[in-house]
C-alpha cells in the first residue's frame, strides 16, 4: 500500500521529471545539469546525496547502517544522436538525445529515493547510484566503483528500457543477460605496387579480404558455439585507384561473447588467428584490441528477489527475455557484488517497436511507475525473504 499510495500522489510529477531530463540530454561525462537535478531533488526529500569525485554522478545512502546495503543503479548519459521523435519535450541540445532510455532510468531512481525517504523506517539499507558515462567504453561504472560505491553492498540491481517488451512487464533472466563487447582496430601495411605485378609486393587488399572473411569464420570454429560469440566488421578502408595495390588499409569491428571465461581469452585468440591469416601474404599489421565490458551475468538469488518484486505488480508482469549481444557496463558492478538487471518493457503494444539508439526511440511513460514499483518492492515488499540478509 505504501508504494501504491505514493504513486497515486506523485505519478504526474514523475512523468514531468522524465520529460525535463529528456529535454536536456547530456553526453557521457558531461552530465552536469542532470547531476545537479538529482542532487537537488534528493536533498529536497531530506536525503544527503553526494556528488561523485569526477563531478558527474551521484550516490546517496538511506536506511539502516548496521548491515550490507542494497544498491540500485541508474545511468544518466545521453547519446550523440539527433532526435526525430517530434515530441513536445524533444531534445533542446543540438546533436544529443536520450535515445536509450537513460532519462527514464534516472527519473525512476529519483522517484524511488523520494518514495523511500517518506518511509519512517526502512527494513534494509539502500544505496542509490546515479552513474555517468554508460555509453562509452570501458564505462563510467569503473569511475563509480573507484569512488567506493560497491563498498558495503550486499547486492545491486538495475533496470534497462526494452522496446521489445510491452509496457507493464519486466523481462527477467538468470545467468548471462548481455555480452562482453570488445573493439578491434587492425592496421595493415604493404610496400604497395601495380595490380599487374602482385607477385612483386604484398597484396594488401587480398590480405584484407582474407581477414574480413577468415577471422569471423575461424573464430566460430575455435570457440564453443554455446558461448554466443560473434565477430562483425563495421568499417573497412583501403586504396583509391583500381590499378594500384595500396600501402595502407584499416579494418575495425567488434567481438562479442556471452561467456565470461571466453571473454578473458578472446584477445590472444584473435591475435593468433589474424597472424595466421596474413602470414602467407606477407602483409605487416598492427592490431589494437580494446577490451570493453564483461557480460552481465545475473545472480540466481538476485533474480529471485526481482521475481518476487515484479510478481507483486501483477500476474502477467514477468516476461521472458533472451540474452542480448549488446554490451552494458552494469557488468562491472557484478565483478564486485552479486546482483541482477531486469528489462523494463516500454513498448505501447500498438506502434512500431523502435529500437534503442534510434533517433525515433521513445517510451510508453506508464513504464515509469512499473520501474518504481520494481525497485521499491525490492526494499519494501514484505514477501522478500529476510531483507536484512542481502549477502549471497
Amino acid at each position: 500500500m505504501i508504494i501504491d499510495d505514493w504513486l497515486a500522489a506523485h505519478t504526474n510529477d514523475l512523468v514531468a521529471l522524465r520529460r525535463e531530463i529528456h529535454a536536456y540530454p547530456e553526453l557521457s561525462r558531461q552530465e552536469v545539469r542532470t547531476t545537479e537535478l538529482v542532487m537537488s531533488r534528493l536533498a529536497a526529500a531530506g536525503l544527503q546525496p553526494r556528488r561523485l569525485p569526477l563531478g558527474t554522478g551521484v550516490v546517496c545512502d538511506l536506511g539502516p547502517t548496521d548491515g550490507p546495503r542494497i544498491g540500485l543503479r541508474a545511468d544518466m548519459d545521453a547519446l550523440p544522436i539527433v532526435e526525430h521523435t517530434g515530441l513536445a519535450f524533444t531534445s533542446t541540445v543540438e546533436g544529443a538525445s536520450h535515445s536509450c532510455g537513460h532519462d527514464a532510468h534516472t527519473a525512476i531512481l529519483i522517484a524511488v529515493g523520494e518514495l523511500l525517504a517518506s518511509v519512517p523506517e526502512l527494513p534494509v539499507g539502500v544505496r542509490l547510484i546515479f552513474q555517468a558515462a554508460e555509453e562509452v567504453m570501458p564505462g563510467g561504472a569503473l569511475d563509480a566503483i573507484d569512488a567506493g560505491v560497491t563498498t558495503g553492498l550486499g547486492r545491486i540491481f538495475a533496470l534497462h528500457c526494452d522496446p521489445r517488451l510491452p509496457v507493464g512487464t519486466v523481462g527477467l533472466r538468470s545467468g548471462p543477460l548481455t555480452s562482453a563487447a570488445d573493439h578491434i582496430d587492425l592496421q595493415l601495411h604493404s610496400a604497395g605496387g601495380h595490380t599487374s605485378r602482385p607477385h612483386l609486393t604484398a597484396d594488401l587488399i587480398y590480405a584484407m579480404g582474407t581477414v574480413i572473411t577468415g577471422l569471423p569464420g575461424i573464430l566460430s570454429r575455435r570457440v564453443d558455439p554455446r558461448s554466443g560469440t560473434v565477430m562483425v566488421w563495421g568499417a573497412a578502408h583501403a586504396g583509391s585507384a583500381p590499378n594500384a595495390i595500396p600501402q595502407e588499409g584499416r579494418l575495425r569491428g567488434t567481438v562479442r561473447t556471452g561467456d565470461h571465461s571466453m571473454w578473458a581469452s578472446m584477445e590472444p585468440l584473435v591475435r593468433s588467428i589474424i597472424g595466421e591469416l596474413v602470414a602467407p601474404v606477407g602483409v605487416r599489421y598492427d592490431l589494437s584490441y580494446f577490451r570493453g565490458v564483461p557480460p552481465v551475468v545475473n545472480d540466481e538469488a538476485s533474480i529471485e528477489m526481482l521475481i518476487r518484486s515484479v510478481s507483486a505488480i501483477g500476474p502477467e508482469a514477468i516476461a521472458d527475455t533472451p540474452q542480448s549481444p549488446g554490451g552494458e557496463d552494469f557488468s562491472w558492478y557484478l565483478e564486485h557484488v552479486p546482483g541482477a538487471m531486469g528489462r523494463l518493457g516500454v513498448w505501447d503494444g500498438i506502434g512500431p517497436q523502435v529500437d534503442l539508439h534510434s533517433p525515433n526511440f521513445d517510451i510508453d511513460e506508464r513504464a515509469l511507475t512499473v520501474g518504481v514499483r520494481t525497485f521499491a518492492g525490492l526494499i519494501l515488499d514484505p514477501h522478500q525473504v529476510n531483507p536484512h540478509h542481502v549477502n549471497p
